[in-house]
């Protein structure tokens, strides 16, 4: 898909998001809302009828009255949109998009769901580093930037540091926030640092996978490159016991993603570059919501 067609597909998002948002506020913050709805707003007078376990002591030792601490609901969440576009989210088999391209309407459509709910984005762009940053805000125009920023993105270096992108997000994100993490998870040494972001943030681990993944052509001796590394390896790929191993490996590569995912709290959400990203969101929230 060329970058005209995408920019198409994307045009019709802000009408699509509509129906959207409302499963990412109900789902999407399920858990963020569970025990974190109620933020301190004043103090006031005790009156008959408080309850006692309100008194603020401090305030009331001060002022030598009884005084109590009142709360307000807390409406305004922020939503964490983390992108990895190093080299490998470029690379992929006979898709008609690639992944990066599939995370980039992924990352859409959430953008313009918050948009639409009022709530504020924060974006984090990344391949061996996090790259380009867009501070929590609300608002179309951010938005709109955000969207820019995603189809204009290329990989700057080889390599590819979650870990770099998530201490990114802890550092920005002050209140406990939606995150979710757009990536195909080909690095190391991220566990730790998700489940700090986990410990603070209700998280999704969004794995943007190639159908090549799962069934590998038979084609002959097929050349395969590493995005990464620029390392290549010949293929037999009309081998039987070839093409079983490059499953079992696929295999074992997506197991370990979630693995990862519930060892350290992040909920699992896998979209392939042959399916429709709105359609795999909706069913996410939903049955987050269904919960």
């Amino acid at each position: 898909m060329n970058r005209a067609e995408l920019v198409r597909k994307i045009a019709t998002f802000p009408l699509r998001s509509a129906s959207l948002a409302e499963d990412l506020l109900s789902g999407g913050f399920r858990s963020v809302f569970k025990g974190n709805g109620i933020e301190f707003d004043e103090v006031r007078r005790y009156e008959p009828g408080d309850d006692v376990r309100s008194i603020d002591r401090n305030v009331s030792a001060r002022f030598g009255t009884p005084y109590i601490k009142l709360y307000r609901e807390e409406h305004e969440l922020c939503v964490c949109v983390i992108i990895d576009c190093s080299a490998s989210m470029f690379a992929g088999g006979n898709a008609v998009i690639s992944r990066y391209e599939q995370a980039v309407m992924t990352a859409a459509l959430i953008a313009f769901s918050a948009d639409c709910s009022g709530q504020r984005l924060c974006g984090i762009f990344f391949d061996n580093e996090a790259r380009s940053i867009f501070k929590p805000k609300r608002g179309r125009a951010h938005t709109m930037a955000f969207v820019r920023v995603a189809l204009d993105a290329l990989p700057c270096e080889k390599g590819t540091s979650l870990a770099a992108a998530i201490k990114c997000a802890n550092g920005i994100l002050s209140r406990r926030s939606l995150v979710v993490l757009i990536s195909d998870f080909l690095s190391i040494d991220w566990e730790k640092d998700l489940g700090s972001l986990c410990a603070k943030h209700d998280c999704i681990a969004c794995r943007i996978k190639d159908p090549i993944e799962d069934e590998f052509p038979g084609a002959g001796l097929v050349p395969i490159k590493d995005a990464e590394t620029g390392a290549v390896v010949l293929a037999a790929s009309n081998s039987l016991s070839w093409r079983q191993s490059w499953r079992e490996w696929q295999e074992e590569r997506r197991q370990l993603w979630q693995s990862i995912c519930k060892a350290q709290g992040a909920a699992e959400l896998e979209i392939s570059t042959d399916e429709d990203a709105a359609a795999c969101l909706q069913r996410f929230f939903r049955s987050r919501r269904a919960v």
